[in-house]
This record gives C-alpha cells, structure tokens and sequence, in this order.
C-alpha cells in the first residue's frame, strides 16, 4: 500500500509566504549592506563640501600683565620695547593673569578683499583688540556677546581686522590654554565654521540620542548599570564638548558666562565619580574575583573631596589635583580592566573594557599634552574622537548583553519548562469557576489521575465545596491563599486519608499554585507537638505542658473561677531505681500515672516535673473538692502494690495542695505547693498538707519568696541593721563586755524580718557571701569608731554561713578587712558551725590558722549538735567553744544533759579552749553552768539582744542582770578586786574558787 503525500498548498500560499521571506530578507540584509558600501564610496571617491586648507600661522608678541593694571598703550609701549620676540605659540600654563598680542596682519590672498583673524582657543573667556597704530577699538568678545568686528568664532574668537596693518589684542584664559593666532580668508573660515557645528551638532545629537535610548531601557528593565551609562555618557559629551571648545551652550543654549567656569571644573570631577561609580558597578562581580581591593577603596575615597574641592577651588589649584587623580585613577582602572579580560573572559566586560578604555585614554592623553605642552598629540587624539569610538564600543557592549540576556531568558525558560515538569511539588492553575486548565506530572502523580480527566472536573469536586469557598476569599481579599486539604471521604473509603498543602496566589483571572503531600509531615508534627507538651514515658503532660496548663488556670482565676494546684512526690521511689533498675522504675511510674489520673475529671491535669515529682493543675475546683481529689490519688497509690513482672512494689505519695490566690505568679505556684508537699513528707498531715489562702504557713512562705526575690534582684541589700546580744563570763562577770553580732533586718512596711527567714532566703538566692561581708564590715567599722568606749571589750562574735566559708574568694576578702582593721581585728571572733567544719578539716584547719595569724579568734559553734565527734576537736585549734542550747535549755531536768556539759567542758579545758553556754534561760541554770565550770554564758536571764549605742553605755555583761538572785550569786563569784580585770581570752589566769567567801 502506497502511503498518501502531504497535498501541496495553493499557488497564493506559497507567493504570500515568499513574499514575506523577500521583504525580511531586504529589510534585515541588503538595506544594511548597501548602506554600509554607499558610505565607504563616499569616504573614498566624493568630494568633502567641508573641505578646506589649513589657515595661516601669524607671528605675534606676547607680554603677560600680572597685576592687571595695564592701559592699551602701555601694553603696547611694553611690546614694541627692543628684545621682545615674535613666536608662534604661547603657554598661559593655568596662569589667569591677562595677556597683551601684538601681530601684524597678514596681506589678503590675490583676488580676496580682506583676512579674517582667529584665536583658537577654547580656554579663552574674552578679548578686546585695537588698532595699533591708532588705539581705535577694533571689537571685545566674551562667551555671552560681542562687539565690533569681533564675535565667536569655532572654540575660540574671530576678528576682522577692517584694515588695520597692526593689531594690539589684550585676552583672559581660564585653564591650561595654547594661544595662537591663524589668520583665513572669509570663505575658507566660513566652511570651517559650518564643519565645527556639524561635528558639534553631530556628537551631541548621537550621543544623546544613545543615552536617552540606553536611559529608557535601564528604566523598562530596572537595571542599574543602564541608568550609570546613561549618566556616564551625557558627562563624555560634555567632556567632548570642554575639549572642543562648544562646552559654553547645551542643547544650542548659550551658557551663562558667569557659570561656565565652575560648570568646567564640576563636569571634570564628575567625569572622574561616575566614570568609577560605572566601572564599579559593571564589574562588581569581576572585581571579586580579581582581588585588589584596596585600588578601588582608595578611588572611591577621592571621589568625595574631589568634586567638593571643583565647587570651590579656582582653576589653577584644581586642575593640577584632578589631572594627578586621574592619571592614578586612570592607571588603576586600566590595570583592573586588564586583570578582568585575562581572569574572567566576558564579551560583554570587554567591549565595556573597551568603551571605558577609551574614554580613560583619551582624557589622560589630552590631559598630559596640555600639560606637557605636546600640540601635536592634541589636534591627533581628543575628547571628540574618544567619545565617538568609546560610545559605539557602549553600544556593542549594550547589544551584547541584550543577547546574552536574551539567551538567558531563553535558558530559564527551558529550564523552567524542565523544572515543572520533573519538579516533585504539585502546580496547577484554575480558573475563577474553579476548572483546573493545568497540571504538572507531579500534580496528577498525587491526585493519581491523568490530565484528560483533571481537565473535566472542578476544585469543589475534586476536594470539597467548602476548601473552594476558602480559596477564593482568602486569593481576593490578600492576593495570597494558604491552606490545608485533606482528600474527600470517597476516596478516603479506599484508602488512608491524605492532607495536601495548598498555596495559591490570585493572577489576573486566573488562580496559580501549588499542592504538596504533607501526610507524613502532618503526622511527625502531629506527634513532635504530643512531645513538646507531653512525657514520652507516662503520657501525662510534661513541664513545659503542665506549665500551659497552670498559665490558662491562672488567666481563668483572675476571672474569678478558682484554681487549685497540688504537688505530688512518690516516697522512696530511687530505692526502687537503685535496687530494681530503671527499667522496673519506668513501670513503677506509667502505673502510677494511671492511678493518679483515674480521680481527675474533666478540668484536672496532671503532669510530670521530675523524676518522681508530678504537679495536678486543678482548674475551676474549690479546695474542698481538690483536697477529697488529693485524697483518692494517694489511695489510688497505695490500694495496692504496683506489679511489675514478678516483682511487687508498695508504692506511697507525699501531696502538697494549696488554693491558689489571684496575682500569684506561676513560679511561686509550683514552689508553693512544693513546699507544701516537703511538709508532707516529714510526717505532717498523713500524706496531704493543704495550704488555704491567708493561712501563716501559706503567707509566711510567700513572703520568704518575696523575700528571696528581692535579695535576687537588687545589687544591694536595703534594711539590714545589726543588734548585740552580750555574753557575761562566768569567771569575772564585771570584768569584760564580750557580745555577739546578731543580724536583723526590716521589711518594705518597717517590720522586722524573722531572721531564720532572712536566712533560708538569702541561702535560696545566693547572697550569703554578701550578707557576710556586710556584718563583718559594718562590725569592723563600728569597732573602730568606738575603740574607746569599748575598753573592757575582749571579743566580739558573730557567725560565717557555710556557703561563705566555702567561697574562696569571700575568705579572700575577710582576711582583706581584718588587714585594713588590724587595730580592733584581735577582737573579732568568727563561728564557725560544726557541720561546716566537719566538711573539710583541712581546709577548715587552714582558714582557723590563718585567722589566728591576724590575731583573730575562732569558735566552734552548736557544739554537740548533729553528729558530734570528739576527735575532730584536737586537729581543729579553735579559741572558743559553744555548746548548743538544746542541752544548755532546761538541763537541771534532764541529768544526763548536765553530764554531757560536763563531759564538754572537761575537754575544752583539756585543750585549752574556753566554753560558752547559749540559751541560758533562768538562774538555776547559770549556778549549774559555773559550777561545772563553763567560762560564759549567753541567754535571756543575761540579757536579751540589745542596739549597739546600748552597749557603749555598759562595762560588762552583768550590767544587764535585773534578776537579783542571779545578781547576788555573782557577787560570789566576783571578788571586788577582780570586778573591773580584764581578762585575756585564752590566758591562764588564777581564778577564785567557787567555794571561797
């Protein structure tokens, strides 16, 4: 079988198709072509109608009035002086000062009327000339009018000498000008003319025209470099126009006279700025892979001053600047452009290379020939020919870009069209009825269909009704839509349900967006948000969950609905880590979390905040109902054991409950009813200390967390003071004042602070170390000032906390003060707590040793209390030794209490330390203290703690005594003799019996 041929298309077809194939051919090709060989024969073969020789050089004479004082005919006598000689050129050298011509005019060629004489500088500002012969003004010029026979003429002046033999001429140049003076006939000047302000009107007109093109197309394309280009070519022109001398009018606008010098210098300096500004901006890529960083930080340093120094520096200052700026400025750029043609190799970097190459060149040529005086390289290579060839190369570099813009767009494209189609995220677009009209295989993979059939169906039925409402309102009222679908109930029936992320944005009439399977992710982040709350191995809430729990029961308080918080902690629960493992310890726990959430109901929350520590946040639940809660939890518990394997442990819990008040803070919640719950522990209330609102054990532990919030937060501690309590001795009570230093402290309100609570907070805060060396200080202080009212004092004592004697750096600073109070620290005696000095007998052994180096005294304080050990006491050379008053308290009843005073003091004397009694409470027990033979004694029937201006005013302790019985016993013990001896702490001293009269 012979398969059919492809029909042929009409004959109109194929003519119309020609025809358009001959028109883009002629257009695109041949019309280039021949005008491309049109100019070339015209170049080589046609007549130039501009053509015309060059002019006549005119000798002249030249003298410089450099105090602008000269009249014409002084001028002229100057220059007519024998010596001065005729020359074809003369050099200003950016000297502004005027300058007087004398020349002869030369005779007309045959057959011409007359000459024309020209001054062809463009640096020229005004001239008046004169005939020679008679002082007749001939004509004045300036860039803004003439007069006489005088006008502008090309870049400089023109004056027709009306048949004058001589002329005397008087000129002002701004800049680095060359004079000299041509001399045409009218014709030939006239042709010149006309060239000049075609070339002129040519350059401004191209370069123009290229910039405001280069301008539109930065602007279309919001592309920078454009926008630079633009600017950096209308400054060339100008720069062109400086060099040619048409700087003095824009746009065929004569230019005030008075600006145009500054304009001169203004248009240099940006040259300079935007010339660097573009190559920076072209090349910044290039350059970071060039290096030398430091060229083009310093160039960009010297852009500033330079164009602030063209706003105020006259001609001859500036120039000399900008020429040395830019010949550095211009080696510098040339070298980068070299290192990036070499290093990165881009078409589009060269032909810009090239352009700004050119300009760079050029103006650094012409700069150098003005100043070094080289005519020949001027009239060769300028401004004109640089601004032409470097604003074509502009233009190849533009084309060239455009192409490789093109391409890259061409690229994207492609690899857009790639991307969506092997892209693993769904896109698809709808129209406003919700009819999908694209898809990408991606797309059709997830919703496990073909296009085909996606195209027939609509978003309410693909998802649902609802997702479709959803999409639109949020697309028309932000633009922007995010939102979460799932697949609809028919499709779920016959598999798992699926969750999609949609994000679609509104464009034109139609929706774009796209769709991403987030089963899996919806699932992960279903269970990190279970974990962020919640413990991995009970379930129940954690700490941070808990926590949110407490914060929304706290909100709803200040509401007025109730809140109450219980703490729980199970009872011995580490032996059962310790013995059995954790493994038996993890099942211990996730049964007594069921237990404990068997009571909750429907506003109780329990959650896990420590190891064995569980907080219940009951929210809307009177006391009453929480407390019968806390009761059933900790039944529940211990119902029965816990069955682990083969193994059954007997598990029991401590519950702190309190009713929380409103305005408490979170944290003081928790501590609360962990407080509460250590109550608890210690055998109170059978398992369960509750703590109503107002109750003391509830405000006084509140005000021990204000308490330790406030020596937390503040640099300094407010309210301390000091009170002395004093201690009599036993051998000669009214022969020293000894005292201990007491610290109290009073509240915002003025009360007094209970001092165990002052404490206990400052230990919680860690502010111990500050409270220490306050007392010590204030007590140091107070010692010196008082030095003489304070004669019979022997020591003075007053407790270290053990969290200050085990900072190193607070022991430093205590041997500090003692150092800067040498002449009362003999006095100071420090209490040192047994269980502290037990810590560390080495260390507490070299704190003892250096406190006795000062002179200082050390006492073992509580002595007997806790876990007394004899022993220690020989390896510990204290001074004094205090025995606690829970023996010293009632001990004529208790027998044995007296022996192991006895037994305390045998052994202080044995060592030679001396014995204080604390606690001392009634007569009675101050007869039985000495009589064992204790050497002071400190308590209530002595004296209660009293103000420090108190004890100034007192000789001994027993001045204190109104207990007369007590006071008629020491008359016994005090001989009159000794009454007013002071003794020595640690010296042997011959002391009266107790038995002698």
């Amino acid at each position: 079988m012979i398969p059919s041929s492809t029909p042929t298309p009409p004959v109109w077809v194929r003519a119309n198709s020609g025809l358009d194939r001959l028109l883009q051919g002629l257009s695109v090709f041949w019309i280039p072509i021949l005008v491309g060989l049109l100019s070339l024969l015209a170049l080589l073969a046609w007549t130039n109608q501009y053509a015309a020789g060059p002019g006549t050089p005119v000798f002249f004479k030249v003298a410089e009035d450099t105090r602008n004082e000269w009249t014409a005919q002084q001028a002229l006598d100057r220059l007519l002086q024998p010596g001065t000689t005729a020359v074809a050129g003369h050099e200003t050298r950016l000297s502004e000062a005027p300058i007087w011509l004398l020349f002869d005019v030369p005779s007309p060629p045959i057959g011409q009327p007359g000459v024309w004489i020209e001054f062809p500088s463009r640096h020229a500002q005004r001239m008046s000339c004169w005939n020679a012969s008679s002082l007749l003004t001939l004509g004045a010029s300036t860039r803004s009018g003439t007069h006489g026979s005088m006008r502008p003429a090309r870049a400089g002046f023109a004056l027709d000498p009306a048949g004058a033999t001589r002329v005397l001429c008087r000129a002002e140049f701004i800049g680095p000008a060359r004079v000299t003076i041509q001399s045409w006939d009218e014709a030939t000047l006239a042709t010149k003319e006309r060239e000049f302000h075609r070339h002129s009107g040519l350059l401004d007109g191209g370069i123009l025209t290229l910039a405001l093109f280069t301008l539109i197309a930065g602007l279309i394309n919001r592309n920078r470099a454009y926008l630079l280009f633009a600017a950096w070519l209308v400054i060339n022109l100008r720069m062109a126009a400086l060099s040619m001398g048409w700087d003095h009018q824009w746009l065929g606008y004569a230019i005030p006279e008075a600006y145009l010098p500054r304009m001169r210098l203004v248009t240099v300096a940006l040259y300079y700025v935007v010339t660097f500004t573009l190559f920076t901006s072209l090349f910044q890529q290039e350059l970071r892979e060039v290096g030398h960083r430091w060229m083009i930080t310093a160039a960009k340093w010297s852009c500033p001053p330079l164009l602030l120094l063209s706003f105020v520096l006259p001609f001859p200052q500036f120039l000399p600047i900008i020429w040395t700026a830019t010949g550095l400025g211009a080696g510098a750029l040339i070298f980068l452009l070299v290192r990036i043609l070499v290093v990165c190799q881009s078409r589009v970097a060269g032909w810009y290379a090239a352009s700004i190459g050119v300009a760079l060149f050029a103006s650094l040529y012409e700069v150098a020939a003005a100043a070094l005086g080289l005519q020949g390289l001027i009239g060769a290579f300028n401004s004109v020919t640089a601004a032409l060839a470097s604003s074509l190369l502009a233009s190849m570099a533009i084309a060239e870009q455009m192409r490789q813009a093109h391409q890259q767009r061409l690229a994207a494209q492609a690899e857009l069209q790639h991307t969506y189609e092997v892209i693993p995220i769904g896109l698809f677009t709808l129209d406003l009825q919700g009819r999908f009209t694209s898809a990408n295989p991606a797309m059709l993979a997830m919703l496990k269909t073909d296009e085909t059939t996606l195209s027939r169906q609509t978003w309410q039925e693909r998802f649902s009704p609802q997702d479709w409402q959803v999409l639109m309102e949020r697309t028309r009222r932000d633009g922007t839509a995010e939102l979460e679908v799932v697949t609809p109930q028919a499709e779920t029936a016959t598999h798992s349900e699926r969750r999609f992320l949609v994000k679609a944005a509104l464009a034109s009439d139609k929706i774009e967006g796209t769709l991403q399977d987030i089963t899996e992710k919806a699932e992960a982040t279903e269970h990190l948000r279970f974990l962020a709350h919640h413990d991995t191995l009970t379930k129940v809430l954690n700490r941070r969950g808990i926590e949110r729990i407490l914060d929304i029961g706290l909100a709803q308080l200040g509401r007025g609905k109730p809140l109450s918080v219980a703490y729980l902690d199970l009872d011995r629960f580490k032996l059962i880590n310790d013995l059995y493992g954790h493994a038996a310890g993890d099942a211990v726990l996730q049964t007594v979390c069921q237990r404990a959430q068997a009571p909750l109901g429907p506003q109780m929350y329990l959650g896990r905040v420590g190891g064995d520590e569980f907080l219940v946040v009951m929210m809307q639940t009177a006391l009453p109902q929480a407390q019968a809660v806390c009761h059933e939890i900790l039944s529940n518990l211990a119902a029965s054991a816990c069955q682990v394997g083969d193994r059954a442990f007997q598990v029991r819990g401590s519950i702190g409950l309190i009713e929380v008040a409103p305005g408490t803070p979170a944290k003081d919640v928790v501590s609360t009813a962990d407080h509460a719950c250590r109550l608890a522990k210690k055998g109170q209330g059978n398992g369960l200390v509750v703590f109503e609102q107002g109750s003391k054990v509830f405000t006084d532990h509140e005000a021990e967390l204000h308490l330790i919030e406030r020596l937390a937060t503040h640099q300094s501690i407010e309210g301390l003071y000091l009170e002395m309590q004093p201690i009599m001795s036993l051998r000669s009570p009214y022969g020293s004042l000894n005292f201990e230093v007491l610290l109290r402290m009073q509240d915002e309100n003025g009360q007094r602070v209970p001092t165990e609570r002052l404490i206990h907070a400052a230990e919680n805060a860690g502010r111990m170390g500050v409270i220490d060396r306050w007392v010590l200080s204030t007590t140091l202080e107070w010692l010196s000032r008082h030095q003489a009212q304070l004669s019979h004092n022997q020591f003075v004592c007053m407790n270290l906390s053990g969290a200050s004697l085990n900072d190193e750096r607070f022991i430093d600073d205590v041997f500090v003060m003692l150092e800067r109070h040498r002449d009362v620290a003999p006095r100071i005696c420090l209490e040192i707590t047994e269980s502290v000095a037990l810590h560390d007998t080495d260390n507490t052994r070299r704190f003892i040793d250096r406190v006795r180096d000062v002179g200082a005294k050390v006492a073992l304080d509580d002595f007997g209390a806790g876990y007394t050990s004899f022993s220690y006491l020989k390896d510990l050379p204290a001074d004094l030794l205090k025995i606690d008053g829970s023996f010293i308290v009632n001990m004529n009843r208790h027998p044995a209490n007296v022996a192991i005073v006895e037994a305390i003091v045998s052994l202080a004397q044995n060592l030679g330390m001396k014995t204080i009694a604390e606690w001392a409470e009634d007569y009675e027990t101050v007869e039985t203290l000495a009589e064992i033979g204790v050497d002071y004694v400190q308590g209530f029937i002595v004296a209660r703690p009293q103000k420090p201006e108190v004890l100034l005013t007192t000789q001994s302790g027993a001045d204190f005594i109104d207990n007369e019985a007590l006071k008629k016993y020491l008359s016994t013990l005090s001989p009159s003799e000794l009454d007013h001896v002071d003794l020595v702490l640690g010296e042997d001293l011959p002391l009266p019996s107790i038995d002698q009269p």
